[in-house]
């Protein structure tokens, strides 16, 4: 009897020590945020002491990379664990329908089937429904329809119509008297635009962005009614962080997920007036300032609810950065001495590595030790790592399980990765990086970011040169052959 109970003793304390922990998880997702925007990666002039707190107590990975250079594709990556190349959908979407099919696994769904509530808080841009889409009825499929329990989200962009927030597939504050009519081809008589009526306009536009007119901006699209469901644009930091809140609230007793979308610091950038001139450097500096107080407010949130050591917290981009994307905003002018895109080469829609590396952090109060971490990670690779973390089997095809990486300070990152910029792909193993050739200018002239194409093979040494400045491609062809190989497996 004795030993029957010392061996269901020893049981029961090994059971204890190796159970399996549910930690609440909060995803905060920045839009354009570029790897020298955040100070703790000493890149740039901006400070962002919120977001320093959280990287300087957590894990700083200096090799971390969204999937895409663009929005839309590196959110699908993120959320299915899927290269969003594989998806002939999963472009930027403008007004258009859902890119991740409802059958798909997702992060939130298998967060759910572990007994999580999950929402979604701020940008969505991964289209909705899969027709023509109604606004003054219940929109779907939408995020509701690819696992989060709770949404409330702008559909696209801030610089695109419709200027709405839609709170779990309705258009909020929506008078019906006065429906929501929206289109992308033409315009609706007598609606002033950017391009027609500049008088109206408090921001002047630079290209692209010259429809319909909403607060004095105006946007990509066409626009009619809703005139009660209209956002503030000023407004919108403080409206997504009092929703991430009141989200937080209502299922803290209860493990739950958290995807909190930043808008900043995409155009049209526009800063609350308690953050006009903050940062020195114009409505881009001033609105980053704004999403680090907005980070600042959330983790406090979270302390403030005893819930900060039972919650890991990711941050990273959906892209790299870009200064001139659609506004004259004083972006460029003045920029002074701040390099949003560190000392790496290109930016957003670029091939090059600032297209695509971006910030990225992970922390976990008294759970991960402070560290900076060189190894290569992807945000593709969250579902694989936290359905490990918890105790999940799912697993996605292409992404790695990293929960080692991520949450325990140990073990090693990817080996190889594919990242994407507007449907043209490149390859990075080890220090390398293959870019194959790419028809198409070498200049995004709109907004002066090189893009990496070129009619021939580029190959870079990143442990060498990080600027990516010298292209190695016909010095060492043995390396590019191998390069090309590996990446023809994985693409096939």
């Amino acid at each position: 009897m004795k030993i029957r109970s010392f061996i269901l003793f020893v049981f029961i304390v090994f059971s204890c020590n190796t159970a399996i922990e549910k930690p609440n998880i909060l995803i905060i997702y920045a839009d354009d945020l570029g790897f020298g925007d955040v100070s703790s990666y000493e890149s740039g002039t901006l400070q962002t002491p919120n977001i320093d707190k959280i990287a300087n107590n957590g894990i700083r990975f200096t090799n971390g990379y969204a999937s895409s250079a663009t929005c839309s594709p590196s959110r699908y990556a993120l959320l299915t664990g899927t290269y969003p190349w594989r998806n002939e959908k999963a472009r930027i979407i403008t007004g258009g329908n859902l890119i991740i099919n409802p059958s798909e696994m997702t992060l939130p769904k298998m967060l759910k089937s572990e007994g999580y509530q999950t929402g979604i808080v701020g940008k969505w841009h991964l289209g909705l429904g899969d027709t023509i889409i109604n606004y003054n009825k219940k929109i779907k499929p939408g995020p509701n329809e690819v696992g989060f329990d709770y949404s409330y989200i702008m559909a696209d962009t801030q610089d695109r119509v419709p200027t709405v927030y839609i709170e779990n597939g309705n258009v909020v504050n929506l008078d019906p008297n006065d429906p929501v009519e929206v289109s992308f081809k033409e315009n609706f008589d007598g609606e002033p635009t950017g391009k027609d009526n500049p008088e109206l306009l408090t921001t002047k536009w630079h290209h692209g962005h010259f429809n319909s007119i909403v607060n004095g901006i105006s946007r990509i699209g066409f626009m009619k009614g809703g005139k009660s469901a209209l956002w503030s644009d000023i407004d919108m930091a403080d409206e997504f962080l009092d929703k991430a809140k009141q989200y937080i609230d209502k299922v803290k007793d209860e493990p739950f997920f958290l995807f909190y979308t930043l808008q900043q610091p995409h155009v049209p950038r526009t800063p609350h007036p308690r953050f006009v001139g903050s940062s020195g450097m114009g409505p881009r500096g001033d609105v980053i300032k704004e999403a680090d107080w907005c980070i600042g407010e959330i983790y406090n949130h979270l302390e403030k609810n005893n819930l900060l050591e039972n919650t890991l917290i990711i941050i990273s981009s959906d892209n790299g950065p870009v200064l001139n994307d659609g506004y004259y905003d004083d972006a460029v002018e003045k920029i002074g001495d701040h390099t949003p895109f560190g000392i790496l080469r290109g930016g957003k829609y670029s091939l090059f590595e600032a297209g695509t590396k971006v910030p990225f952090i992970t922390y976990w109060k008294n759970k991960i030790e402070p560290q900076v971490s060189n190894e290569m990670v992807s945000q593709i690779d969250y579902l694989n790592s936290i359905s490990s973390l918890i105790g999940s089997e799912i697993r996605s095809t292409d992404g790695v399980d990293l929960s080692d990486v991520f949450f325990k300070n140990e073990g090693f990152g990817r080996d190889d990765l594919v990242i994407e910029a507007s449907r043209r792909t490149a390859y990075r193993s080890g220090d390398w990086v293959m870019i194959p050739p790419h028809k198409g200018p070498a200049i995004h002239y709109n907004v002066n970011i090189e893009l990496g194409n070129s009619v021939d093979y580029q190959l870079y040494n990143l442990k060498e040169d990080p600027s990516q400045k010298n292209n190695l491609a016909e010095y060492n062809t043995e390396k590019l052959q191998e390069m090309i190989e590996s990446f023809k497996k994985i693409k096939s």
